[in-house]
């Protein structure tokens, strides 16, 4: 996609406060303009509308039906996805959603029919895996840096969210919880680089039956707790690669390192340069050991060979870079082709964590049925800087 093409225009229904990010960050890049937003809360996206220059302000149904919006940007909370997206496809746009994909599965095979019969594009984030952490992975695990891959293990300790955000009761309600609120971040880029799930296994727990806001003006009000709160998964890959991973709001902190990958002549290690912020992060060091090695070695380095400046921000994402996956899907709208952070993709996740959900119940493994493309790596570039244009994007 060029200058010369019309810019993406796009509705963002939903103005809470991950809509910050994407109005910031949507904003550079040539190919998206977003023309109108809006929530059931008309005076928060009013300010929202003021403080980035969005022209116009509507009712999400007004949004859907505005025949000069080519997209729409879901935002919502988890439980609304499956509608707001089913809306927009029938109102043939094309869509891109926050993750989870949906909460239902049934939901999201009928979005992703629905989509192919209007001949829309479905996106879906987390598209942290666009970042140069996960491009380096990527390219080491191509240029076979440590082997065929043998496992993988992820490791998602946190403490829960009513320590900073002022309404956090919907991370705790049916269609909340750890595993699909950050799970999808750790599975997103265990597909990317080692391809589709086969099957999963779990166990799950709630620690607690309610919890306390300890911020904002609800500070002392407690929430009850609908959702397993700590959850350890088995995965098996289409590949053979095994895996496992621990998801928790239940643990106040920790030392292991948040994912490492583990080949037949080496390790790839990919610790959080902020654990605080989880697994929102499209940049960071990546450490690599190998048989020939005696020692860690970092990708990138300052003496790193050519090969290696896949990692060196190149790809023109910061800390926290939300929009990139919605601008993939513009370029391949114009192409007329599947965007890679896809519906297909954002499904397939969905039902692994339902399946790692479910197997604590059944005390059994779940069989994956689902299956998506391994997302294409980036191509090389030497943009940098956020504001770059899509033409850069592969």
């Amino acid at each position: 996609m060029t200058d010369a093409i019309h810019p993406l225009r796009i509705g963002l229904i939903g103005t809470g406060r991950i809509s910050d990010v994407y109005l910031e960050n949507c904003a550079a890049f040539s190919g998206l303009d977003i023309v109108v937003c809006g929530s059931l809360n008309p005076d928060e996206s009013r300010a929202k509308a003021d403080r980035y220059g969005v022209p116009r302000v509507a009712s999400p149904q007004a949004i859907i039906d505005d025949p000069d919006v080519d997209a729409i940007l879901n935002l919502t909370i988890p439980a609304a996805h499956a509608s707001v997206s089913i809306a927009a496809l029938e109102a043939e746009k094309h869509v891109y959603s926050e993750k989870p994909f949906v909460t239902d599965l049934d939901e999201g095979r009928n979005i992703l029919a629905l989509a192919r019969q209007q001949g829309r594009l479905v996106g879906n984030a987390p598209d942290t895996f666009f970042g140069g952490r996960w491009q380096t992975v990527r390219k080491l695990i191509d240029q076979n840096a440590i082997g065929a891959p043998t496992g993988v293990a992820a490791f998602v300790p946190t403490h829960g969210v009513e320590r900073h955000h002022p309404n956090p009761d919907f991370y705790y309600a049916k269609g909340g919880g750890p595993l699909l609120d950050l799970g999808p971040y750790y599975l997103a880029a265990m597909v990317f680089c080692l391809g589709p799930v086969a099957r999963v296994a779990g166990m799950s727990r709630r620690t607690f039956s309610e919890r306390m806001i300890e911020n904002g003006p609800r500070n002392g009000e407690m929430m009850p707790v609908e959702v397993d709160t700590h959850c350890v998964s088995l995965l098996e890959f289409e590949s053979g690669v095994v895996g496992q991973m621990l998801v928790s709001f239940d643990v106040w902190e920790s030392e292991t390192p948040r994912l490492e990958i583990y080949g037949t002549d080496g390790t790839i290690c990919i610790p959080d340069p902020d654990p605080g912020d989880g697994a929102n992060v499209f940049q960071g060091d990546v450490w690599v050991r190998t048989r020939t090695t005696s020692r860690w070695t970092m990708r990138p380095r300052p003496d790193a060979p050519a090969e290696w400046d896949v990692a060196n921000n190149t790809h023109g994402l910061n800390f926290d870079a939300r929009g990139i996956g919605l601008a993939e899907l513009a370029k391949a709208v114009a192409e007329a082709r599947e965007p890679r952070a896809s519906g297909a993709l954002g499904l397939h996740l969905c039902e692994v964590m339902q399946g790692m959900l479910d197997s604590p119940v059944s005390g059994r493994f779940i069989d994956i049925e689902s299956r998506c493309e391994r997302p294409a790596p980036l191509r090389e570039s030497t943009e940098t800087g956020l504001h770059v244009n899509l033409s850069a994007l592969p």
